[in-house]
């Protein structure tokens, strides 16, 4: 099992001082049902058209009130729970991308919880969760090339040692460490906020496990629990 600590940065306890979140390391093995991702997904787009979870709304709001203590815009720059959702109720489905990314996406939308699936193998140093001088690079695609931006200075970032991982706390993952079903050592951050009860998170990293489970059996994982409020 490969083991890496996330950090979070401790000034971030002025910003969002219930905040919690699971990381999940995972060791995968060969892909033998991919269609786990794609049912789990279609589960959570009608538990969403049904109204679940019934701490969703205030959770996402909570959310948007986090982002909006480090100037980001939410409107503009949902989270990424919350913008998914918003396609779900718009369109009904999100279009499957991936076996493992439509697997974390289901977790995401049927506990409305941000969730991120990142390729750990790809990672210089450990993820830290801090905030940004605006200096550091971000990797993005641009008219079909690579290309790369800088976050703002005081905004929430995933980093490692080389750059951003991740834009506004978890708004945009970046391209250097996206993850895919063929990748070998993944990571997943779900992070959540009081809103949410702590039971249902817990609920939600056993259920991400047990779905990686029955796509790769034999994979292997480890959990920890992050935050201020654990």
């Amino acid at each position: 099992m490969l083991s890496v600590q996330p950090s979070i940065d401790a000034r971030l306890a002025t910003i969002a001082p219930g905040f919690r979140a699971l990381s999940v390391m995972v060791d995968a093995t060969t892909l033998f049902n991919p269609q786990v991702g794609e049912d789990a997904l279609l589960g959570a787009c009608a538990s969403v058209a049904a109204g679940g979870p019934a701490w969703a709304d205030a959770h996402l709001a909570a959310w948007d009130t986090v982002f909006k203590q480090f100037g980001a815009k939410p409107k503009r720059t949902p989270n990424s729970a919350l913008a998914l959702r918003k396609r779900v109720q718009r369109d009904g489905v999100v279009p499957a991308i991936d076996p493992v990314v439509d697997l974390y996406n289901a977790i995401s939308l049927r506990y409305a919880i941000p969730v991120g699936g990142e390729n750990i193998a790809a990672y210089v140093g450990a993820p830290h969760l801090t905030i940004a001088d605006g200096s550091e690079l971000f990797d993005i695609m641009k008219e079909g090339r690579l290309a790369q931006e800088s976050p703002e200075p005081g905004e929430v970032i995933w980093r490692d040692d080389v750059g951003v991982t991740c834009r506004r706390w978890n708004w945009r993952q970046g391209v250097r460490t996206r993850l895919s079903a063929t990748d070998h050592r993944m990571w997943f951050i779900l992070e959540s906020l009081p809103e949410m009860p702590k039971a249902a998170l817990c609920e939600a990293g056993d259920e991400l496990i047990a779905g990686l489970q029955r796509m790769m059996p034999g994979c292997s994982s480890q959990m920890s629990l992050l935050g201020f409020d654990i």
